[in-house]
């Protein structure tokens, strides 16, 4: 029967429940029970009209949850992924550079909290700060800094 099955709107509330969501994010994940065209447009629309959906808030949230381990470049892929509008991404990831040497710094410390020995050491420490999205001229930064640019005691 149709009413052991929640409705669109209801599905994609209990998706907004548990975290911000794009509208492209939304569409991808509810697509497959859409069982008339346009109804899945029709009750995003109004969940949007209605403040439910928010390319700002999703930002928000990415920044929030994801700054502080990741570089501009990872976090500027997540929001892609997201489907939201390129210039909210571009201003977004803008926003992050001025701390991006700090974070990378942060997340060095935390994981190795020493100056590689040799050049081996060097290119793992690299990689690790690379996959998590941070640019070679701030990985260069931090690993030719070491632990100089934090406080003593850590």
């Amino acid at each position: 029967m149709a009413f052991d099955q929640p409705s669109l709107k209801g599905r994609a509330l209990r998706l907004l429940s548990t975290r911000e969501h794009s509208r492209a994010e939304l569409e991808r994940k509810l697509q497959r029970f859409e069982e008339e065209p346009g109804s899945l447009a029709a009750a995003l629309d109004d969940l949007q009209a209605k403040g439910f959906i928010s390319e700002q808030r999703v930002v928000e949230s990415v920044l929030n949850r994801r700054a502080a381990k990741l570089g501009s470049g990872r976090i500027r892929q997540e929001l892609q992924a997201k489907g939201l509008d390129p210039e909210r991404v571009a201003e977004a990831v803008a926003a992050l550079r001025n701390t991006e040497l700090a974070r990378a710094q942060s997340v060095w410390h935390k994981k190795f909290g020493s100056a590689p020995l040799d050049a081996t050491e060097a290119m793992r420490q690299a990689r690790f700060l690379a996959a998590r999205g941070f640019g070679g001229e701030v990985i260069r930064r931090v690993l030719k800094g070491g632990a100089v640019e934090l406080p003593d005691g850590d």
